[in-house]
This record gives C-alpha cells, sequence and structure tokens, in this order.
C-alpha cells in the first residue's frame, strides 16, 4: 500500500505536467521552458501555487495575479493520473506491467482531455505512445493474440509479443482509417480526423488486438450516445457538429485498460 501511495503522488506530479502539455503542444509552445504561467495574465506561477490539488483549493481556483479563474481541467487531470498510478501499482505492484499501465493511463488522460479543449491530439502522445507501446511488449508480455498463431513455430516470446502489440496498433489504425475514409466518400465529409487513428494506434499497441477492438466498440456506442444527448439538448446542428471521438475513445481504453488489463490480471 506504500507503494501505492506513493505512486498516486507521483501521479499527481505527472499530471500537473500533462497539463503543461494539453496547454503548450496544441499551440507549438516548449513543455520545457519558460516555466508555468497563468494563461490569461501570463504571470509567472510561484511553486508553492503550482502544488498539485492543494494550490488550486488554497487559490480557490483564481490566478494570484490576475484573479482570474483557473480551469477544472488542471486539479481533475492531477487527480485521474493520481489514481490512475495508484490503482495500477496497488493492484499490480512495483513491476514493469504497472510501470506499463501507469504509462498508458498518463498518454490517454492527456489525450482525452487534449481533444475535449483544443480538438487535437498530439502526435507526440499518439504516435509516441503507439512507438512506447511496443516497446513495452518487450517487455511485458502481450496475451495470447492472432500472431501467436500465425507465427507458432516462433519460439522467441519477446518477438511474438512485439508482433502482437504491432499487428494491433496497424490493424485497427487502418480498420478505422478505411472506415472514415468510406464515411468521407459517402457522405462527402470528413468523419474523422487522422489524430484519432493515430491514437487508436496507440492503444492498439498497449492493449492489444481484443482490448482495442473492445475499445472501439465501447468508445464508438458511448460518444455516439453522448453526442446524440449533447446536441439534443443544446440544439446543434447534427451535420456540423465536430464530436470529440478521441475523448470517448479514450474513456473506454481506460475502461478497458483498468479493468480487464488491470483488474483482470489478477482476477477480479
Amino acid at each position: 500500500m506504500i507503494e501505492a501511495i506513493i505512486a498516486g503522488l507521483v501521479g499527481l506530479l505527472i499530471g500537473s505536467f500533462l497539463n503543461v502539455c494539453i496547454y503548450r503542444l496544441p499551440r507549438d509552445l516548449s513543455v520545457i521552458a519558460p516555466r508555468s504561467f497563468c494563461p490569461e495574465c501570463e504571470a509567472p506561477i510561484a511553486w508553492f501555487d503550482n502544488i498539485p490539488l492543494l494550490s488550486f483549493l488554497i487559490l480557490r481556483a483564481r490566478c494570484r495575479k490576475c484573479g482570474k479563474g483557473i480551469s477544472f481541467r488542471y486539479p481533475v487531470v492531477e487527480l485521474l493520473t493520481g489514481v490512475a498510478f495508484f490503482l495500477a501499482i496497488w493492484k499490480l505492484g512495483p513491476t514493469p506491467v504497472a510501470l506499463k499501465f501507469c504509462a498508458f493511463g498518463a498518454l490517454v488522460i492527456t489525450l482525452v482531455f487534449s481533444d475535449i479543449e483544443e480538438r487535437i491530439l498530439p502526435d507526440e502522445f499518439t504516435l509516441g505512445g503507439a512507438v512506447l507501446g511496443v516497446l513495452f511488449a518487450a517487455i511485458v508480455p502481450m496475451r495470447f493474440g492472432i500472431m501467436h498463431l500465425f507465427l507458432f513455430s516462433l519460439r522467441n516470446q519477446t518477438l511474438l509479443s512485439i508482433a502482437e502489440s504491432a499487428f494491433a496498433a496497424g490493424f485497427c489504425a487502418g480498420t478505422l482509417w478505411f472506415v472514415g475514409t468510406l464515411y468521407q466518400k459517402i457522405r462527402h465529409r470528413e468523419g474523422l480526423g487522422f489524430g484519432d487513428v493515430k491514437m487508436v494506434a496507440m492503444i492498439g499497441a498497449f492493449l492489444g488486438l481484443q482490448g482495442s477492438l473492445l475499445t472501439l466498440i465501447a468508445g464508438s456506442l458511448l460518444g455516439a450516445i453522448v453526442g446524440l444527448c449533447y446536441i439534443w439538448f443544446t440544439g446543434k446542428d447534427a451535420s456540423t457538429y465536430e464530436l470529440p471521438f478521441g475523448a470517448f475513445l479514450g474513456a473506454a481504453a481506460l475502461g478497458v485498460g483498468f479493468f480487464s488489463e488491470v483488474f483482470g490480471r489478477l482476477g477480479v
């Protein structure tokens, strides 16, 4: 439990950095320099005003300098990342597989809020995440999948795991790209952004074929239900409304990844 609590605290700090990425990457700004600043008045934020969760409460969600409101996205991202890290270490212990799902949680949480806020899914987290997922497959064996059937004569389990991860990434991304292209041909308007395709590749690399397909199904259903309800309540034009599909994919991926993989590995 001590390890899990420490991991949760580290997750809060990582979440604070992810907030920087969510704001800066879509604007092509460096995530390293300058130091954190208020988006409204651009005043540098002192270290004591940049403590995850605590500073938000102490400042009552307002900038100390200009008094403008601080988005609730900041504590939510920090809290979700902290919870993801806590759950991964709590259930799996300080192991490589737990580290894999800490990284997966951080990537997905960033993409969800980036899509909601900016309608952008940064390549650093989609393509970079896909590469990271394949690398993790070398040290954390993927579950039995289709490549184990096609490459049954291959004895090297590390190569099998990498092949499984890479195939899931390519197949799921290709399938979603094909569906999006077909939709565009039929409806003569873009139905999916290419960022969604790259995000699915990342999810496939981490979760494998079964997990990523389940994510696609759950994310599509969730997006359809929530999107239709939102359009109905707000009176938006359904033909022009841009649904943040990546956000729904991310929510589904977190559910599948943590409830199926993290808890499922222990038979919970």
